[in-house]
């Protein structure tokens, strides 16, 4: 068995994905690269064919039809060997230093008395034309260098939040939770963070800058053109989130607080997006998606609606729409979408 599967969903991506399994590889023989080629039309699988055969036992080529970025990790999931599971994106990198360190540290843990089931560590946003690399880290809330668990964990602000970019999971827990993300769909990441946290119960935190976030392509998914392009699937990962748990009953007070800071903040983007689009349709859109919550949860939809962030998203009018878009540019500062 492997120490740590690594997923690289890989969609045309034969620009950039070099970079990216490349900065993976000096893992070595601890490790295993799944390229998942989604349906490529370019040389993507080509790409993924070559690095699978100069490196035998550490890259595996995965082909299959395209199905969007969550049937993408699923197929890493499905296909993964390793103890722990990653994703890293294709247009994104990893520091080889903090590389080495977490899987130094997962080797050492994974012949302790205790089972881990979840890693995090700091991630960069590279973002283009940026002058100083904003890190996201959390020192602030987290113990570091310790096994703990939500208990001993501090009180998450409004803007720090454990993505995708921070997380590695254990592989047998994901599959134990039934994650199954959505075919066709972006903005899944969300889901696959969020889905598994009440199934975790011991976690450790490394204050590395691992993960390099990369921000600047037109066509990128967190481009805010292409998420006002794309708001029925921003809804759709909104909706899954909302209906995939009652928090009201999550035990731990610390985790149940930090879910609802996860769900509000995913409904503040939806949200505001549709208010951004400007346009009729999207705002009755807007209208839907909080009669929807409000059917589903009526105390979540009061509890969302009263936060700091979703009280100024319902203010009636063109002034409130005004404090909305305020709003969502704070949030857009801290978040780091462009």
């Amino acid at each position: 068995m492997k120490l740590l599967s690594i997923a690289i969903p890989c969609y045309n991506s034969e620009d950039y994905m070099e970079n990216c399994i490349k900065s993976l590889l000096p893992g070595g023989d601890d490790v295993e690269i799944l390229v998942i080629d989604d349906g490529s039309c370019d040389m993507t699988g080509d790409i993924a064919d070559a690095y699978e055969k100069k490196y035998p036992g550490i890259v595996r080529a995965i082909h299959q039809e395209n199905g969007g970025h969550g049937e993408a990790v699923n197929a890493g999931i499905r296909n993964a060997t390793g103890l722990y599971f990653k994703v890293v994106d294709s247009d994104d990198w990893v520091e080889e230093d903090a590389y080495l360190k977490i899987l130094s540290k997962l080797k050492e843990l994974a012949g302790g008395s205790e089972t881990l089931d979840m890693m995090i560590s700091n991630f960069v946003y590279e973002k283009q034309g940026a002058k100083r690399k904003k890190v996201m880290r959390y020192t602030s809330v987290l113990p570091t260098d310790k096994v703990f668990g939500w208990s001993d964990t501090r009180r998450f602000h409004k803007g720090l939040y454990i993505l995708m970019h921070s997380v590695i999971y254990r592989t047998k827990l994901l599959r134990d939770c039934g994650l199954e993300l959505p075919k066709h769909t972006f903005y899944v990441d969300n889901i696959f963070v969020y889905k598994p946290l009440p199934e975790v119960k011991n976690m450790y935190y490394m204050d590395v800058d691992f993960y390099r976030y990369y921000i600047g392509r037109d066509d990128q998914s967190v481009n805010e053109t292409v998420m006002i392009s794309r708001i029925d699937q921003q809804i759709k990962v909104n909706k899954i989130m909302v209906e995939a748990f009652d928090l009201w009953k999550i035990p731990n007070r610390k985790l149940r607080h930090y879910m609802f800071n996860y769900l509000e903040i995913i409904t503040v983007i939806s949200t505001v997006m549709l208010i951004r689009s400007g346009t009729e349709e999207n705002l009755q859109k807007k209208r839907e998606l909080w009669k929807y919550i409000k059917q589903q949860d009526i105390r979540l939809f009061h509890h969302l609606r009263t936060g700091i962030m979703g009280h100024t998203m319902n203010l009636p009018g063109k002034s409130g729409r005004k404090i909305s878009v305020a709003a969502y540019k704070i949030s857009q500062k801290v978040v780091g979408f462009n």
